[in-house]
């Protein structure tokens, strides 16, 4: 049987992130999954930091800021379609969305492992 995986984008969350985003889940693999990120207009995520996953992100639509700190320093990054980054292990993070909501793709590397990865940190908004 073969590993290969396929998934259109669902029409409704199946999933509220710890930060407060909707998430569609796509597909995945043993090395890291992928999900769809939603954040409706105006609404600010609660800040968080992740336990053992890295995160990789790609903009798709909307508009909105991120904010990304860890012990060398912090980072606030308009983010608009076509805007990548990458927020990893231990960093601390927070978005928010501009009128327009906020969408974007995200790789998890390893596989979110569950509820239990995302610790609750003191943010900026």
């Amino acid at each position: 049987m073969s590993s290969f995986a396929t998934r259109q984008l669902p029409d409704h969350p199946d999933v509220a992130a710890p930060d407060g985003s909707d998430v569609r889940i796509l597909v995945g693999t043993e090395r890291g999954n992928m999900a769809h990120f939603s954040l409706a207009s105006g609404k600010t995520s609660k800040p968080i930091a992740h336990r053992t996953v890295d995160e990789v992100w790609y903009c798709v639509g909307g508009s909105g800021e991120m904010l990304r700190k860890d012990g060398e320093g912090e980072q606030v990054v308009e983010l608009i379609e076509g805007t990548s980054l990458t927020i990893p292990v231990g960093t601390h993070f927070q978005f928010r969305a501009g009128s327009e909501g906020l969408q974007a793709v995200g790789v998890t590397m390893p596989p979110w492992p569950g509820e239990d990865e995302a610790v609750f940190v003191e943010g900026v908004w």
